[in-house]
């Protein structure tokens, strides 16, 4: 199997010259090929991409392999969110995409209309289809597929430009930006450019958080066990490929021999898994969550199914077995070089394989399930080029930057009596997925209920992500959507593709605004970074009442990362009461950095409008802005309400007020 992909596209498909790229001066009159280079065509590194060009930069968007889409075109065809209402803008985008191909294809009340659920679920070939649409829709993105990453030039605490190499030509190209993002599973970019990061876990000592460290955690009962001792290592969860099955014989590519490296002892172990009950079904059963309860107590529960179009299923190797032999192959992979990488590919694809041809051949596997198994093969139609196999190893962690902010997971969590987790003024999103880690050795708990470090779906409220995680403690010149500064606890919330769309287009938004202000990328001005990404439909503050078209919506989002609202309650149509007034004012004059002050209103429980006027006389905003962000039902009332509070002072805050 030949994994080196070589192949260099434009936006339109057509082969181009690395010297056909726009030259772009700078400040020092430093030409570069682009203004923003990002490296990685995963969906973060897409979706910035296309938020940098929408947003005026000229951009090269570069990827190792011929496809780009990382996991969501390489099998992960279920969208890993659990609430919708709390990541929009770009992946929603993503989402509305795929939802018009299945429609217009197969019409509106069609079965794989029904199955692509709003389009949260898609085929790997429907995803790559509409990514490669989305980035060929904007002409200021070129597109460069088969090159690795080399090296990266920093001069002055900056970083200037990278070199990738062509696989197929073996051609050193040298790409000058203003800006690089870094939006590669590993950190490639940011490792060659000097930045600091970490590669493991830390202790649970290191930022005192409960779940850090070697741990034995039963993930039914959400309690440690026996074993657990908090130290930190240099373990990283288990890669797996995520695979892609039909169960519809006319598309079916049938294994009719071992795989290669094929080793049957590698599984023998799901045999006293399957003994012991350990590949039954779960405590607690959700619908769309790939369970199958044919599939309970049987060897095809090693896998976890999830239906997607055209009988096709997103197809999870289980963690939760004592047999999963994932484990321990990837802790070389990270600091290795390409040709290391390529035998980790190879290794992982073999164990996958073999995986699955085992269930479906082997002697000892009881013959139902064996015929329960053989329902499903690869796809004729997915991976045409790579003999139906996904191209992109699944890398759960890999390096984490040190950036300005590290979050941990007393980030994620409310503690101290506070109605929401912590505030950051410089949220770029809302984060809501339950911290889920894969296992990180092959070690079982003394009660063989989880292998080491397994930490299943567990759950937290929805919570803000700070630009600071994006940026290198001390280098320049690169943001970080994907291996950002996290721990290793708080990683596994952050490492799903939905949020890493949203963070990526806030690099993109972010990485634009300093090369359009000639300001490094740690100085970019914060307000005008939200106020973009809220007009884009992002959602920095998840609320539980928020209704997306209150008129208030887009102001709540940007002043909930101010700390307007102590809990996960916006009640925008609620009167404004004097405390809650004075503290917005003094939030509102510290973010405006206005000079201004107001005079306390009474500790009263409704604000009127004419309390409220004679404020925003004495902070200076004109009282049109006061006027225009009145709800309609509340023409001629007296009380003010919360979201008119919002919307008012949102408004002063625009570029256009003379605030």
């Amino acid at each position: 199997m030949n994994r080196r992909y070589f192949i260099k596209l434009g936006t339109a498909g057509a082969l181009i010259s690395v010297a056909d790229l726009t030259s772009c001066a700078t400040p020092d009159n430093e030409k570069t090929d682009a203004d923003i280079v990002v490296a990685g065509g995963t969906p973060a590194g897409i979706m910035a991409a296309i938020g940098a060009a929408r947003a005026g930069s000229k951009v090269v968007l570069i990827e190792y392999h011929r496809h780009i889409g990382g996991l969501s075109t390489s099998g992960l065809g279920k969208s890993d969110i659990e609430n919708k209402n709390a990541i929009a803008g770009l992946f929603r985008e993503f989402t509305q995409n795929i939802l018009r191909y299945y429609t217009e294809k197969y019409g509106a009340g069609s079965e794989n209309v029904t199955k692509c659920r709003e389009g949260y679920y898609y085929e790997p070939s429907v995803a790559e289809h509409v990514f490669n649409a989305m980035v060929a829709a904007e002409p200021d993105i070129t597109l460069l597929k088969g090159y690795q990453i080399e090296k990266v030039l920093t001069r002055s605490g900056k970083a200037r430009e990278a070199a990738f190499r062509n696989w197929e030509t073996g051609q050193l190209i040298t790409l000058k930006a203003k800006a690089f993002i870094d939006a590669t599973y590993e950190g490639d970019l940011y490792a060659l450019a000097g930045a600091a990061y970490r590669l493991g876990r830390e202790g649970k000592a290191d930022f005192n958080e409960p779940h850090a460290g070697q741990i034995f955690f039963d993930y039914n009962e959400n309690e440690f066990l026996e074993g657990s001792t908090g130290e930190g290592d240099h373990r990283i969860p288990a890669y797996t490929y995520r695979l892609c099955l039909t169960d519809d014989p006319a598309n079916s590519y049938v294994m009719k021999e071992a795989p290669s490296g094929y080793d049957r002892k590698n599984y023998l172990g799901y045999f006293r898994d399957l003994e012991e009950g350990r590949l039954g079904g779960p405590k607690v059963f959700k619908e769309g969550h790939g369970y199958y309860k044919a599939h309970f107590d049987t060897m095809v529960r090693v896998f976890s199914f999830a239906e997607i179009p055209n009988r096709k299923y997103d197809v999870n190797t289980n963690p939760r077995p004592l047999g999963f032999p994932f484990p321990e192959e990837n802790f070389n992979y990270v600091e290795a070089s390409w040709e290391e990488r390529e035998k980790v590919f190879q290794r992982h694809r073999e164990l996958a394989l073999g995986l699955l041809y085992f269930i479906q051949n082997d002697p000892e596997v009881p013959e139902a399930h064996r015929k329960l198994a053989n329902q499903y093969h690869l796809p004729l139609d997915e991976f045409t080029d790579n003999e139906h196999f996904p191209w992109q190893l699944y890398v759960r962690e890999a390096r984490r930057l040190k950036g300005a902010y590290t979050l941990t997971e007393n980030d994620l969590a409310l503690r101290n009596g506070e109605g929401r987790t912590t505030v950051f003024p410089d949220t770029i999103i809302a984060g809501e997925f339950p911290i889920d880690s894969f296992p990180c050795s092959r070690e079982p708990s003394a009660d063989n209920k989880v292998l080491e470090g397994y930490i299943g779906m567990l759950p937290i409220p929805a919570y803000q992500l700070p630009y600071r995680v994006l940026v290198p403690e001390s280098i320049d010149g690169v943001i970080v959507p994907v291996a950002a500064s996290t721990t290793h606890v708080a990683y596994s919330t952050l490492r799903m593709e939905p949020l890493w769309m949203g963070i990526g287009q806030a690099a993109g938004l972010a990485a634009s605004l300093s090369v359009r202000n000639n300001t490094p990328i740690r100085e970019v001005k914060m307000a005008d970074l939200q106020r973009q990404l809220v007009e884009s439909g992002q959602i920095l503050t998840y609320f539980d009442d928020l209704d997306p078209d209150d008129k208030a919506h887009k102001a709540a989002q940007f002043w909930g990362t101010k700390g307007f609202f102590g809990s996960y309650k916006a009640e925008l149509r609620r009167a404004v009461t004097g405390a809650e007034l004075n503290r917005w004012i003094a939030l509102f004059t510290e973010t405006a950095e206005s000079a201004k002050t107001a005079p306390a209103v009474a500790e009263i429980e409704k604000v009127t409008r004419e309390e409220f006027g004679k404020v925003l006389e004495q902070l200076g905003i004109p009282t049109a802005n006061h006027d225009a962000g009145y709800y309609d039902h509340t023409a001629g009332g007296q009380e003010v309400l919360r979201g008119e509070v919002c919307m008012t002072l949102f408004a002063a805050l625009s570029p256009d007020s003379n605030l």
